[in-house]
């Protein structure tokens, strides 16, 4: 018998987002295009939404996508996640409000990692049982990249 191994939840941070967005090349960009690939599950709020939203819109005139293209994305990433409902806040745990958003949202999801490039910013959140971890590094960890 095979044993049961539950798909890897997790946030991604909007730093993330944005490095895939500017480059087809890296971690970020494959981690992107595997969304809804059930290779892991994202979980995502309506200020996560609305963040990515506000930080890739003031992005257009640096990268080579149209504002459709950004809602467009923005919408399969809504479309492909969990959407997960905030009842209760932890802040403030972290430095930055925005970063205690992205811990909220991995807590009240039961999320298994937060992918972020700025992993210093969320020291503690091991605490709860969430690994913080770089593109890269998750990639590695689901047998994407060696």
């Amino acid at each position: 018998m095979i044993p049961f191994m539950r798909t890897s939840r997790i946030i991604i941070d909007t730093n993330v987002l944005v490095a895939a967005l500017r480059s087809r090349h890296g971690a970020s960009y494959k981690l992107l295009m595997l969304i809804g690939s059930g290779k892991y599950k994202t979980s995502i709020s309506v200020s996560l939404v609305l963040e990515y939203e506000d930080v890739t819109k003031r992005l257009l005139e640096e990268i080579l996508l149209t504002e459709q293209d950004i809602e467009d994305i923005l919408d399969y990433i809504c479309k492909v996640s969990d959407h997960q409902n905030i009842f209760y806040l932890w802040r403030p745990f972290l430095k930055d409000p925005k970063d205690d958003m992205v811990l909220e949202l991995a807590v009240a999801a039961s999320c298994d990692f937060i992918v972020t490039f700025n992993k210093r910013d969320f020291q503690g959140v091991d605490q709860f049982g969430i690994r913080v971890v770089t593109p890269k590094e998750f990639l590695q960890a689901i047998g994407e990249v060696s």
